[in-house]
């Protein structure tokens, strides 16, 4: 029997800000000395007090109007009371029944809230002999397991969104925080990266038989550290509830985790309700008014820059690229804003086919280029203002589409660009790598590659297209990658009538 899921995410992300969130210790994700970037304050001394960040307050409201939702004229932060390790105080700053941001939407799906609220710090589990040298007659692996705790991450800006519950799959959720992401880096937010736990996902999730009937009994999975976990835990996690009703079993409404080595969901304890966090007022911080904030809301919508989902329509339109192609290149904006930095330097020059260049340009910016940036380790950003500027690469690509250098001798000049700069056409001469056109020079370099593969040409002549690509192969190969493809094939197909 089929059932109707019904899905609610909750996202939090960590806010770029230079300071925490209650006091000017360090927010720096990249610290990896433990017990570095705190202070009272976010340690939890007795008679410290908390200041708000501005700067976090902005953030939230920045995303808060990015995604059309309305911003609350007061706010006021609450204590959410509840014991872990990592949490110094015993409690946590957050937000709950007047969030800073409400009624928002993203990809058709509601947002009911987006607040703000101080992060936890982090914990290492290990085993003595795993950290420590071994003590005198200790066995390795011995002793009991213990636990140590770094508050560098503690207090740190957390952004929380909760949305309706309108989801209806894993794919649907996955594709809801991929874009949310791209928007939180796209607006400077955060940089949201779930693999370091700048982003964090957890899904509320119940199954029903039918639309009338009320919702079913909800779990809450955390521990969903990456987007193909979210798709794959809310999958699992469905089909669980299923095949429990179907033997006649109840859901237990509790909290369960993610287990990405076993692909399942595994209990954790039972779910806290709202009650059991026994919010109350943070009394060491005033309500909020907006409006005598400091931060002009007007001056934030003007600064929104074109989100994703319509710089992705305008490409598809502009650039004539499919939904995948625009949905690669806007998955960043410092790449999408590349390419078309290069594009309009493309239009001043003079090619055959402004089109074909254009597609030209894409298959060499997201194939060649990437991926020589991948293999060095760089950033577009690293190489945008001197290496390779957007300028150079269309170079790059007019002298492609004017048959001045074969793709193969393009590839070599592009990673010419990335390690050393210059000009591409100064790399061309410098290098000796301009396309030879010449047919008397081509056609001599044909007929000696035709002698010394005599079974290649019975294949091609017995009607084996593969032998013709052979035969053009071994060309290029004796004229270093410089001879015209088009033209070789056609002398070829000449010389074996």
């Amino acid at each position: 029997m089929s059932y109707i899921p019904t899905i609610g995410l909750e996202i939090h992300a960590e806010l770029k800000t230079k300071t925490k969130m209650f006091c000017d210790s360090l927010n720096d994700p990249r610290e990896h000395h433990p017990n570095v970037n705190i202070c009272p304050v976010c340690t939890g001394h007795p008679g410290t007090l908390p200041t708000i960040n501005k700067e976090a307050i902005r953030l939230v409201l920045f995303l808060g109007l990015a995604l059309n939702g309305k911003v609350a004229e007061v706010t006021k932060f609450d204590r959410k009371n509840y014991f872990y390790p990592d949490l110094p105080k015993g409690y946590q700053i957050s937000q709950y029944d007047e969030p800073l941001v409400s009624g928002a939407a993203l990809n058709g799906i509601r947002i009911k809230r987006v607040h703000l609220e101080e992060d936890a710090g982090s914990l290492l589990h290990k085993t003595p002999s795993s950290i420590l040298p071994l003590a005198k007659g200790e066995e390795k692996g011995g002793g009991s397991p213990y636990s140590l705790v770094d508050y560098n991450r503690a207090s740190r800006p957390l952004m929380e969104l909760v949305t309706e519950p309108d989801l209806k799959s894993g794919v649907e959720a996955k594709s809801f925080g991929i874009e949310l992401q791209r928007i939180l880096r796209y607006l400077g937010a955060s940089d949201a990266d779930m693999e370091h736990g700048q982003m964090r996902v957890e899904a509320n999730i119940s199954v029903r038989k039918n639309e009338s009937d009320p919702l079913g009994t909800k779990v809450e999975v955390k521990n969903i550290n990456s987007f193909k976990a979210v798709e794959a835990a809310i999958n699992y996690e469905l089909s669980r509830q299923e095949e429990l009703l179907e033997k006649g079993e109840r859901v237990i409404q509790e909290t369960r985790g993610w287990d990405d080595i076993k692909q399942k969901t595994v209990s954790q304890r039972s779910k806290e309700e709202a009650h059991d966090y026994r919010y109350f007022p943070e009394p060491d911080l005033p309500p909020l008014v907006i409006s005598k904030s400091g931060i002009n809301l007007e001056e934030l919508k003007d600064a929104i820059p074109e989100l994703p989902s319509p710089k992705r329509e305008r490409f598809m339109k502009e650039y004539a690229l499919s939904f995948e192609q625009a949905d690669i290149l806007v998955a960043s904006r410092a790449a999408a804003e590349y390419f078309e930095e290069a594009v309009s330097e493309l239009k001043t020059e003079s090619v055959p086919d402004m089109d074909k260049a254009v597609k030209l340009l894409y298959n060499y910016y997201v194939t060649d280029f990437w991926g020589i940036l991948k293999e060095f380790e760089l950033d577009i950003i690293d190489l945008k203002d001197e290496k390779v500027t957007p300028e150079n690469f269309s170079d790059l690509i007019v002298l492609i589409a004017k048959d001045i250098v074969t793709s193969r001798n393009a590839k070599d000049i592009l990673r010419h660009m990335v390690e050393e700069g210059g000009d591409p056409r100064e790399i061309l001469q410098r290098e000796g790598l301009e396309q030879i056109t010449d047919t008397s020079e081509l056609e001599a370099v044909v007929k000696k590659v035709i002698e010394e593969n005599l079974k290649a040409v019975e294949d091609y002549k017995k009607g084996k297209s593969a032998s013709l690509q052979f035969l053009v192969g071994k060309s290029m190969a004796i004229l270093k990658g410089k001879g015209n493809p088009g033209m070789l094939q056609e002398i070829i197909k000449k010389l074996l009538v």
